[in-house]
């Protein structure tokens, strides 16, 4: 096997997997830190049940991995031998199902102990450092009220469950596998009180008021209106202060439940019933690729393939950062990552090549959320899976949109280079070639994706599965920069972010579903449609709403919360939800870069270290031409209907 280093080349640091990312933000930003999480502190040595409860995880996506493996070997063979059973384990799509319901439990409960439950908000590192503790104190309380309420409605809708007597496969029963819901909110909770402070005192303080403000719910049944704004006050605070996202909707979905006199199981019910819905496996799956890709030294053989075959053209640097950016946002699906991980590699790169480095941060900063349309990014299937749109026409839909974006910000970088004494590096045909088979294993990769996807025509689960094998075949065993021991810790790290994903989509069912039966989406629909009599200034409108929402909101709570609300109103106004499905995502896309909040406008100035300002004005003519570029994908609808209109008829 060609090894991906050359004789003499200084070996590039090795890429962090993607949960990483939060652990790097905690000193400035705390970005995607909970709460509870101690800044700056040294990590504390895992307790022996750790490894338990990270080798459980481990079991679970295994599961998922290889039962829908067995299913398309078995189903192969049965084609030529009608002897063999078409599925070798009955109910094996079942299991898949609720192994995502176990990762969605295990794996919030993982990330509450290490404190990395998603947050919305940025602005919990800006609090005094005096007022820090009684502010922690606080939110934990209430966070860890509406935390026992989780516990009690997903207990007593397993015991309902346990009087059904319902067997999943192979004399599983659904009951025991819905107590893990209980099971693990109650691990949140405890570590949520055991990580506000290292001193029992203010643990104990923390559980009193959680208590006290747990006891109010039993009296709170059809509550007044002004009871409930404040309420909903209380709670836009918390997230100001930093709550995890799962539990302000989850507060949310509490009240509406109170005012309406509804039972309070039917959070867990309608959580129940989003994780196992067929195509849910496919984001710890298309994650997990992800991480193995990240942890196996991929950026490396990559980086050095698009330097060998771009680096000689005029601008090559910058058509190597866009390649390798959007190669590595839409396998690990989120543009901190890229960032974080492959700025290090790319800036000195630019700087080399005589690039201005306000025009080399502005490159590396817009780069960082390319190829978030390319399959097989999470933000795409978890979007349809919220908005019900079918998720190969998603991807199918968002290609020309994904390669435009990525070919103009690659022109830009073009132009800025042009303007420089950029050094002269001939093309090798050798090095281009030997850089290649080194990593011919990852370049392959999207098209397996393709492949099996369009061609084969298996499911999106049993796809995601072969992606993941292939993944990990390819990192531990070919190259073997993975080592077989560090799998456990790696898969640990993807259900951490799986987990927390996967908690916010299921709990905030229950509150969108309340505003279902409200008739939010439909009375906000219908004034929209009175209001706004054009659809282009529909369109106008949601584009400067989504920006908005995309600098402000975590992109995976953006989904859950806003898409139930918007596709009302897309279909009032006749536009196709694979349209609706593409600008809202290239509009999040952009919102990463939305002044003065965006996600990478932080992430950009922590990883290298430039004032805020400095990093707005960076950005600036990369934001406006991106900006063209998405009203060009909403107003000209050809460029996301062609290929599914073509591939799907």
């Amino acid at each position: 096997m060609a090894s991906p280093k050359r004789s003499g080349q200084k070996r590039a640091p090795k890429l962090p997997a993607p949960g990483e990312q939060e652990a790097l933000l905690v000193p400035t930003t705390e970005v995607h830190d909970s709460v509870m999480a101690h800044p700056g502190e040294a990590p504390a040595k895992p307790a022996f049940w750790h490894y338990g409860e990270n080798l459980l995880l481990t079991f679970f996506f295994a599961t998922m991995m290889v039962l829908p493996l067995l299913d398309i070997v078995s189903r192969k063979l049965h084609a030529y031998f009608n002897f063999v059973p078409v599925s070798p384990i009955p109910g094996s799509l079942a299991l898949v199902q609720h192994a995502t319901l176990a990762i969605m439990m295990f794996g919030g409960a993982i990330a509450a102990r290490e404190g990395k439950l998603l947050q919305l908000a940025t602005t919990a590192s800006m609090i005094p450092d005096r007022y820090k503790t009684i502010v922690r104190v606080i939110t934990t309380a209430l966070g860890a009220a509406i935390t026992a309420y989780l516990v009690k409605a997903s207990f007593q809708f397993s015991m309902i469950e346990k009087g059904v007597g319902d067997i999943i496969a192979i004399g599983i029963s659904k009951w025991f596998i819905l107590f893990f819901l209980p099971v693990g909110f109650s691990m949140i909770l405890a570590r949520m009180i055991w990580r506000v402070s290292d001193k029992n005192s203010l643990r104990l303080l923390t559980l009193a008021v959680a208590v006290g403000l747990a006891s109010l719910g039993p009296i709170i049944h059809g509550p007044s209106e002004t009871f409930i704004y404040i309420c909903f006050g209380l709670l836009m605070v918390a997230v100001v202060l930093g709550m995890p996202v799962f539990l302000v909707l989850g507060g949310a979905a509490l009240i509406f439940l109170w005012n309406s006199d509804t039972p309070i199981d039917s959070i867990p019910a309608e959580t129940y019933r989003m994780v196992v819905s067929p195509t849910i496996p496919t984001i710890p799956l298309f994650t997990l690729t992800g991480y193995f890709l990240a942890e196996g030294g991929a950026s490396q053989r990559l980086l050095r393939v698009f330097q060998a075959f771009f680096g000689s053209l005029r601008g090559g640097p910058a058509i190597v950062t866009a390649l390798v950016c959007a190669f590595f946002t839409c396998f690990t699906g989120g543009s901190g990552v890229t960032i974080l991980a492959l700025g290090g590699l790319l800036m000195p790169i630019l700087i080399a090549e005589k690039y201005k480095e306000r025009d080399a941060l502005g490159l590396l900063t817009s780069a960082g959320s390319l190829g978030m349309l390319f399959p097989p990014s999470l933000p795409v299937i978890l979007y349809g899976v919220v908005s019900h749109t079918p998720i190969d026409q998603l991807f199918l839909g968002g290609l020309v949109p994904g390669i435009l974006l990525l070919v103009i910000t690659a022109w830009w970088g073009v132009v800025k280079g042009s303007k420089a004494q950029a050094s002269k590096h001939p093309f090798h045909k050798e090095e281009a070639l030997s850089s290649a088979w080194a990593a011919k294993w990852e370049l392959l990769l999207p098209l397996v994706v393709f492949f099996f996807l369009f061609i084969v025509k298996v499911t999106l689960v049993e796809s995601a599965a072969l992606t993941a094998l292939y993944a990990f075949v390819v990192e531990v065993i070919i190259y073997r920069e993975l080592k077989f021991k560090n799998v456990p810790r790696v898969i640990t790290e993807c259900g951490i972010l799986v987990g927390g994903v996967l908690l916010i989509l299921g709990v905030s069912l229950g509150f969108t579903n309340d505003m279902v039966d409200a008739q939010v989406p439909a009375h906000l629909a219908a004034w929209v449609h009175d209001t706004v009599h054009q659809q282009w200034v529909f369109l106008l409108m949601v584009n400067i709403m989504l920006i908005v929402v995309g600098s402000l909101l975590e992109i995976f709570a953006a989904i859950v919360v806003v898409v139930p609300l918007l596709m009302p109103m897309a279909a009032a106004f006749g536009v196709d939800p694979v349209h609706m499905g593409i600008i809202f995502l290239a509009n999040m896309e952009l919102g990463f870069l939305a002044p003065p909040l965006g996600l990478n406008l932080f992430l950009s100035s922590y990883r290298f270290k430039k004032p805020m300002t400095e990093v707005y004005m960076a950005v600036l003519p990369m934001y406006i031409i991106l900006h063209l570029m998405v009203f060009a994908i909403t107003y000209i609808p050809f460029l996301t209907m062609a290929l599914p209109q073509w591939l799907c008829r």
